[in-house]
């Protein structure tokens, strides 16, 4: 998705869940404002894709434990220029789940984000103390995904990959991000 389309895309999500309004207008407003919105170094922040992985019973998802962050998370990352999401969202799952077989899910045929954040990001340091990248936000669209087997692989990025049931999440789990996306993906399944 290019700029118009994305925030083409995110008005559909604001139908779904007009509450949302005042994140959905700080990415819309980063869009519109900053051609260079998908690349990494656009600040105040950036788009970013997530994928929220469903197994094809739909009662399990995947998860990434995260090897800079050191917790449970949903596949993503950053856009590195590419201004379709969904294939962020996609190349970020494939690559960090090892599977290969993903389906976006549609809502009302249509191409809808399963979820949207804007959270910040803290300064990142290396060992000498000198500053490698400053603080800034990522603006996360995040899309729903049927995998169509269950075989996952650790990436370079995590310390291990998991599938979850909802009881398994939400004892794993009190991260509120995660566990809205849980609940909006069993919404949109049932």
């Amino acid at each position: 998705m290019y700029r118009y389309e994305l925030v083409q895309t995110l008005q559909r999500y604001l139908v779904l869940y007009p509450h949302e309004e005042p994140t959905v207008t700080r990415i819309v407003e980063l869009v519109e404002q900053h051609p260079d919105c998908f690349e990494r170094t656009c600040r105040p922040g950036h788009i970013t894709g997530a994928a929220w992985v469903v197994s094809a019973d739909h009662r399990h998802m995947a998860l990434v434990h995260h090897r800079k962050l050191d917790r449970w998370l949903q596949p993503g990352g950053h856009a590195d220029g590419d201004g379709d999401v969904v294939n962020v969202a996609w190349r970020e799952a494939t690559e960090e789940l090892g599977l290969s077989r993903l389906l976006v899910v549609e809502t009302g045929g249509s191409l809808v984000p399963l979820d949207v954040d804007v959270h910040d990001i803290p300064p990142r340091y290396d060992a000498d103390g000198q500053l490698v990248e400053d603080a800034h936000q990522h603006h996360d669209i995040r899309f729903l995904f049927v995998a169509s087997d269950r075989s996952l692989e650790v990436s370079d990025e995590s310390h291990d990959v998991q599938w979850f049931d909802e009881q398994q999440l939400r004892e794993l789990t009190a991260e509120q991000s995660v566990l809205r996306l849980m609940e909006k993906a069993l919404q949109w399944l049932s």
